[in-house]
């Protein structure tokens, strides 16, 4: 019997489930092993060196259980360590990217707001896009929404909890020709944000990773689907359904 392909992929929580949902998709004939550091949530307030910890950790797991590729599935967790986690291990890695180059190339005289994790927005990674795809005068409103991340943990979807975070980070009312959402946990408020910020061209990196990977790992094609199984902080997790309610959620994002 062929085995099938193992893919793993990692976040802090449940934002790079959003990401596994586009695999799922996208690679139907693969094994997934999705992994939430639960115990660490969130990344985007620790420091660099914990982050590159934490996702080492995460690797090492995934690879044991047999991933024959991972995907970092947080812009945090890659901005951080994605350079030292493909120097560590053999097989291919692949990060998150946020989506400045479209929303740059898509609207070069327009208003652009990107909004992620403290550290993401701190991070190099993050300048180097903007650096790249930005000239003169013009560049990204960029906002942390940290908040946001506890809310999708707690899986709180509503308006109401959604408009708060924007109110409180100064954004309401605002008009933006795009907004980058640099936090795979964001894109569970896709339509809220389209709400939020009428006109404006919403902008994930999520297929964008989902393409690489496509493109880095042969998937074996074996009949029917594969399955997918999840670990939180190394351990079989005590409320499976839990993540099972966000794939749910993500496969109709």
């Amino acid at each position: 019997m062929t085995e099938r392909t193992k893919i793993g992929f990692l976040d802090s929580g449940a934002g790079g489930i959003t990401v596994l949902a586009r695999a799922v998709k996208k690679l139907p004939s693969a094994d997934f092993l999705y992994y939430a550091d639960t115990d660490r949530v969130p990344y985007g307030t620790k420091t660099p060196e914990e982050v590159v910890r934490y996702t080492s950790e995460a690797v090492r797991f995934l690879e044991d259980e047999g991933a024959q590729a991972v995907v970092v599935a947080c812009n945090t967790a890659t901005s951080m360590a994605i350079r030292p986690l493909r120097a560590a291990f053999p097989f291919p890695i692949v990060g998150m990217e946020p989506a400045v180059k479209p929303a740059a190339l898509g609207h070069p005289e327009g208003r652009i707001l990107v909004c992620a994790t403290p550290l993401t927005i701190s991070g190099e990674k993050l300048h180097t896009l903007i650096d790249r795809y930005f000239w003169g005068p013009v560049s990204p409103v960029l906002v942390p929404l940290p908040d946001l991340v506890t809310l999708a943990e707690s899986e709180r979807f509503d308006e109401e909890s959604f408009r708060g975070v924007i109110r409180s980070a100064g954004l309401e009312g605002e008009r933006f020709a795009a907004v980058v959402l640099g936090c795979t946990h964001f894109v569970y408020y896709r339509e809220l944000f389209r709400d939020a910020f009428p006109g404006a061209d919403v902008i994930d990196g999520n297929e964008g990773t989902v393409n690489r990977l496509a493109d880095l790992i042969c998937v074996r094609e074996v009949p029917g689907s594969g399955s997918v199984r999840f670990f939180e902080s190394g351990r079989i997790p005590a409320d499976e359904d839990r993540y099972r309610r966000f794939l749910e959620r993500a496969m109709k994002l």
